[in-house]
């Protein structure tokens, strides 16, 4: 992406706030997001949870997921306790994000969407915690929110989108591919804008930005090498954008795993046949628990608010 198309996209995502219809939970959490996560209050968390019965009764179906080993969580004040603070911080950000997206605008299946971006936020902090990274909460933040810039190219571009999803699928080749040969710039262009415009953490901003090019980074940061590995992972698992992509993955060629391997020195001792094979054993449990908490529901009530 150039100069000029840079500044051209910085200026439409400036004026996104107008067309999103996001739930009054969506700033306050921006902003919870900025802090560290000792500084943020339990009794904020639950109180913004709680004003949105259909917010509570998504992290009640959340909190009671097999993935977790929770099956009797019946409270809003249980379920933060039960999953913590970052998960429920992710948590919230992925339904206020799916709630902020106009049907019409949806380029992508939503559930194809999220099913992959939480299967990226649960890979990656699997990862994350094989190799030793310190900071798991972040490690799922990183890998829920990596594909936000196709929530911007969705609702700023959606004839565009459709067209290179159309291309995607007929070519089974990357959707990124496509964007930057029909776009002239990528989701991750536009992810890392809106990330730096919210005032997130850069380690966020390049893992948006970065994802998809670990190479063009002058010093790999592990965050972003994770990331682009688990989103690799999963697309070449079925869990990518609802369309068959042709996708190989030889991990120890990777570039991301070559960065990774002299600062996490466990990752020569993976068992990548296992590895991925207990990635596979989770795809399921992923898409049901995916399809719970996104899918929509006029029945959703939260018990014990």
């Amino acid at each position: 992406m150039n100069e000029q198309q840079a500044t051209a996209l910085e200026a439409q995502i400036a004026k996104i706030e107008s067309i999103w219809t996001a739930p009054p939970i969506l700033v306050p959490l921006i902003e919870m997001m900025r802090l560290p996560l000792d500084d943020i209050c339990l009794e904020k968390v639950v109180e913004m949870v709680s004003h949105d019965a259909g917010i509570a009764a998504q992290c009640l179906r959340f909190a009671n997921s097999p993935l977790f080993g929770r099956r009797s969580v019946e409270t809003v004040r249980a379920a933060v306790l039960a999953l913590g603070i970052g998960r429920i911080r992710s948590l919230l950000f992925g339904v206020c994000m799916h709630r902020t997206i106009p049907k019409a605008k949806w380029v992508l299946d939503p559930s194809a969407f999220w099913r992959h971006s939480l299967g990226c936020a649960l890979v990656t902090q699997r990862m994350a915690h094989g190799v030793g990274y310190p900071d798991l909460e972040k490690a799922y933040l990183a890998g829920l929110i990596h594909d936000i810039g196709f929530l911007v190219n969705s609702v700023l571009y959606t004839l565009k989108l459709q067209e290179c999803l159309k291309h995607s699928a007929t070519n089974g080749c990357p959707l990124h591919v496509s964007e930057q040969e029909i776009l002239g710039f990528t989701h991750a262009d536009s992810g890392r804008l809106l990330c730096r415009r919210w005032g997130l953490s850069e380690e966020l901003v390049e893992v948006a930005g970065c994802h998809h090019q670990v190479e063009s980074l002058s010093t790999a940061d592990p965050l972003v090498c994770l990331v682009h590995l688990g989103d690799l992972l999963c697309r070449v698992r079925n869990l990518g954008y609802g369309y068959n992509e042709v996708l190989a993955v030889a991990l120890a060629e990777d570039t991301a795993w070559k960065h990774l391997v002299p600062a996490y020195p466990a990752l020569a001792e993976v068992d990548l046949v296992r590895f991925t094979l207990d990635i596979d054993g989770s795809m399921d449990q992923i898409a049901a628990l995916v399809d719970s908490v996104f899918a929509p529901s006029q029945q959703a009530v939260a018990k014990g608010i």
